[in-house]
């Protein structure tokens, strides 16, 4: 797999990280994006069996989505799977929230999945790659108190489906993977109602999902070439399809679940 590359977003920490440390133990060369780039230089140093990239890249920025590309098909001229993972979540009711946050997350979720696959999709169409995007169970069903962030894992859902169909002759590999709650930083930098970080998750994060458990079954799900992927069973698999059977159920567990965290947004 030594000339296989794999360009990651979100790759500062958890599910990226994950899937950077996964990806390098498998011989692919890797291209690394997030804004923190000293992250990236660290990880670097620590996945020495393979080449390494590191871009600084917001991915709310169309001109930065551009250039990670182009510095991956400057350094190795190939794109074999684009993983659009950057995201950004919120908690705040919809009445609270200043749109701007809602701005924000629809940007770097929604926007910077659809920068970064139009411009890698030539390359990727070249290699007859994959193009993966991680959205969550909130892509499914509608999450109380994070309102912009269901919304924008549901347009990046939406736009992947299309983009399969699109491109159905063309060998194109296309991959919506939906986690469930997964062990990271994601809940520590949610945005609250004023667009200031949360700085503490509200769950237990020891009983998630690791983020390397994920990002596992995501490596397998792309190298299979699977369509669609919802990692998890309880608050994955099962509330999805009890969604499907019996949606008042599910809008009172959810309602009921997210009521109970601490300082809930719900009233």
């Amino acid at each position: 797999m030594t000339d296989k590359v794999v360009v990651i977003t979100g790759a500062s920490s958890g599910i990226g990280r994950a899937l950077a440390e996964k990806y390098a133990a498998e011989g692919f060369n890797l291209v690394l994006a997030a804004r923190r780039i000293e992250r990236l230089e660290a990880l670097k140093e620590k996945l020495s069996n393979v080449e390494v990239l590191p871009v600084k890249t917001d991915v709310s920025i169309e001109e930065d989505c551009k250039h990670l590309i182009d510095k991956a098909i400057e350094r190795f001229g190939k794109i074999n799977i684009l993983i659009n993972n950057a995201g950004i979540s919120m908690r705040a009711v919809l009445e609270d929230v200043e749109t701007e946050v809602l701005r924000k997350v629809m940007d770097v979720n929604y926007w910077g999945t659809v920068y970064c696959t139009k411009y890698a999709l030539p390359y990727l169409l070249e290699q007859k790659g994959s193009v993966v995007g991680v959205i969550s169970t909130g892509g499914y069903i509608g999450l109380p108190g994070r309102t912009g962030y269901s919304s924008s894992k549901f347009a990046v859902r939406g736009f992947l489906d299309t983009l399969r169909v699109e491109y159905l002759r063309a060998g194109l590999h296309v991959l919506v993977v939906a986690p469930g709650f997964t062990a990271s930083e994601i809940r520590e930098t949610a945005l609250v109602a004023d667009g200031s970080k949360q700085g503490k998750t509200p769950r237990n994060e020891n009983k998630m999902m690791s983020a390397e458990r994920c990002a596992a079954i995501m490596y397998r799900a792309i190298k299979n070439r699977r369509r669609k992927m919802i990692v998890s069973f309880w608050d994955g698999k099962a509330i999805v399809l009890v969604a499907k059977l019996w949606a008042w159920l599910v809008d009172q567990i959810l309602y009921a679940v997210f009521k109970n965290e601490p300082d809930s947004p719900l009233k």
